[in-house]
């Protein structure tokens, strides 16, 4: 693509096959279904749960992980501005890894007590790092061809007068 496309363009553009929409639907559902959950279950995954691994204000930081789990998660799902969806939510990725799962490697993890060592570490991040390299990927790639990013993209080149694949 080239330089003289604008802004809006190149964040909806994407060469990514349609096999991308697999990718799309496993870690958007897996968000918004996760930020439901905190409203559904506020001690147990919401607030809760932020109160007992530390993180402060967990009255106000864990409906508003719940809100933006509801609202990436959708948009990743429906494949809409999918790249700066994915952005939260790798920053929610490593604050869930380095906060509430790095701990098990030695031992000091609340939410996770009697755990320790890298076996356990890595059996429990496992959803986490999944997560993570998912958005990490729709990052990069974007939302594939059976997007609206997709079409979106097309119809503003064809505006510009550019063909696109």
């Amino acid at each position: 693509m080239s330089d003289t496309f604008p802004w809006r363009t190149r964040l909806l553009s994407t060469t990514a096959p349609a096999a991308t929409i697999w990718i799309r639907l496993y870690v958007g559902a897996v968000f918004f279904f996760e930020g439901i959950q905190k409203f559904l279950y506020p001690d147990t995954l919401g607030t809760g749960r932020f109160d007992k691994a530390g993180i402060p204000a967990p009255g106000f930081f864990g409906p508003l992980d719940g809100v933006f789990e509801i609202v990436c998660g959708a948009l990743i799902l429906a494949g809409l501005l999918t790249r700066v969806a994915a952005i939260p939510m790798i920053v929610n990725m490593l604050g869930a890894l380095l906060i509430t799962k790095l701990p098990i490697l030695w031992g000091d993890a609340p939410l996770f007590s009697g755990k320790s060592g890298w076996w356990d570490f890595i059996h429990d991040s496992r959803t986490d790092l999944a997560q993570l390299c998912g958005s990490v990927f729709l990052l990069i790639v974007g939302a594939g061809a059976w997007s609206i990013d997709a079409r979106l993209a097309r119809k503003s080149a064809l505006d510009l007068g550019i063909r696109t694949p």
